[in-house]
C-alpha cells in the first residue's frame, strides 16, 4: 500500500507540475493559434466511425464465434 500511495503521489504532483508549466507558457506566449472548428468536427467523426466500426466488428464475431472455432 506505500508504494500505491507513493505512487499516486508522484503521479499527481507531476500532473500538477506540468499543468502549471503549460499555464505559465500559455501565458508568456498567448497568441499560439487556435484549433479550427472544423478540424474538431472531423476528428470527432474518425473518432466516432472508428468506434463504430470496432462495436461492429464485435458484435460479428460475437455473433458467430461459435461456428469460427469449427473451422
Amino acid at each position: 500500500m506505500k508504494h500505491t500511495a507513493a505512487r499516486t503521489w508522484c503521479l499527481a504532483h507531476w500532473l500538477t507540475t506540468r499543468l502549471n508549466e503549460s499555464l505559465e507558457d500559455a501565458r508568456r506566449q498567448p497568441d499560439r493559434g487556435d484549433i479550427s472548428i472544423t478540424t474538431v468536427i472531423i476528428w470527432v467523426a474518425a473518432v466516432t466511425g472508428a468506434l463504430l466500426i470496432a462495436g461492429s466488428i464485435a458484435v460479428v464475431i460475437g455473433k458467430y464465434n461459435g461456428k469460427l472455432s469449427g473451422l
